[in-house]
């Protein structure tokens, strides 16, 4: 029995997909599937024989559409997982979860961690030593705060949870835009530029207040898509 841990990439929003699964039982779990990439995606779980399980989502995404419900078109036995403080999610999710839910994938467990501050219901997975961060925690940096629900503050305690974790636990993020793939808990203490171990809640706020960005392209049509799992955008 391993596990299978597979790593995928969607360039337009930079968003990584991750495809968990037990390569003895079959059984799968999909986190942040992106519309555009279903074929990839579809195409994968076939060829490794794979049966979905679960379909993940770590926050409502504002830069790219989830896949979530066309997905379960193919795999109705899936179930969509989401956040509990989602509530505009509700209708269209399967499973809300809160801190400490585990989702099992045969002999594996995904244990849910509850990471607000980039949106008010982000959620962080952990399975074996490899952390899903979302957009809570990026590798070197860490999401934004002036999104649904963001809060500087929440963050801030969000990654200090998650820097509770043992140093050698893997780093996942949602999103890379420097081409980094992976990172360590304790890599991410010593090197984040908005939140290493060394900085307080005050210089983590002035960080964060600081960012200069624009909102992402897709922001009007994908919030409403992801808050109905990819409903709305499948129907127009």
């Amino acid at each position: 029995m391993s596990l299978i841990f597979k790593q995928l990439f969607e360039r337009e929003s930079c968003t990584f997909t991750y495809l968990i699964a037990d390569s003895e039982t079959k059984e799968a779990a999909i986190v942040d599937p992106v519309d555009i990439m279903i074929e990839r995606d579809i195409a994968l779980l076939k060829e490794l024989e794979l049966d979905l399980k679960f379909i993940i989502e770590t926050h409502i995404h504002a830069d790219h559409i989830t896949s979530a419900c066309p997905l379960k078109k193919y795999y109705p036995k899936a179930r969509i997982v989401i956040g509990m403080e989602n509530i505009d999610a509700e209708a269209c999710s399967d499973i809300m979860v809160s801190e400490g839910h585990i989702l099992n994938i045969g002999k594996f467990e995904i244990t849910t961690i509850e990471t607000p501050g980039h949106t008010v219901g982000c959620m962080s997975y952990l399975v074996e030593n490899k952390l899903l961060t979302g957009d809570a925690l990026f590798i070197r940096s860490t999401g934004r705060c002036d999104f649904q629900g963001g809060s500087a503050e929440s963050l801030y305690a969000s990654i200090q949870k998650l820097f509770k974790l043992p140093d050698s636990t893997e780093v996942y993020p949602a999103h890379d835009y420097n081409g980094l793939s992976v990172s360590t808990i304790g890599e991410e203490k010593k090197f984040n530029s908005m939140i290493r171990e060394s900085f307080d809640q005050e210089t983590f706020i002035e960080n964060v207040n600081s960012l200069d960005l624009g909102l992402p392209k897709k922001i009007k049509v994908a919030v409403p898509a992801n808050q109905s799992c990819g409903l709305i955008a499948e129907k127009v």
